[in-house]
């Protein structure tokens, strides 16, 4: 049985410029078709526009306030949201509010760095 508490994940930075901590993947358990990181973005942050060419990703809010990009459609997300990124769509998130963003991340399949993408800002 593969049970990880947040407090043993060691925290590393994406290529996207987030520090997130893999909570669950095929680094560290016998899962070998998605991932689970807790991620955070300090007051201000924002992660580096990017995409995947071939992983999907879900964010689940669970403290704080952001900016979601994805596409060309911005919005305001928060505490209980779940946003929806499919592959090839550029996205970034930036904390909007006065707290740390948290903010869990599942990819299928599993993060890897090799499948992020850094973009050009929009104007």
């Amino acid at each position: 049985m593969d049970v990880i508490n947040q407090q043993d994940a060691v925290p590393f930075t994406t290529v996207d410029g987030s520090t997130i901590r893999e909570l669950l993947a095929h680094r560290n358990s016998g899962i070998r078709n998605q991932s689970l990181a807790e991620a955070r973005l300090a007051v201000g942050q924002a992660t580096t526009p990017h995409h995947h060419a071939v992983t999907e990703e879900i964010y689940y809010i669970l403290s704080g306030v952001a900016a979601m990009t994805l596409g060309d459609e911005t919005r305001s997300v928060g505490p209980g949201d779940a946003i929806a990124i499919p592959p090839g769509l550029r996205h970034t998130i930036r904390n909007t509010g006065a707290e740390e963003l948290v903010f869990l991340c599942t990819c299928a399949p599993g993060y890897e760095h090799d499948d992020t993408f850094l973009d050009a800002a929009a104007d």
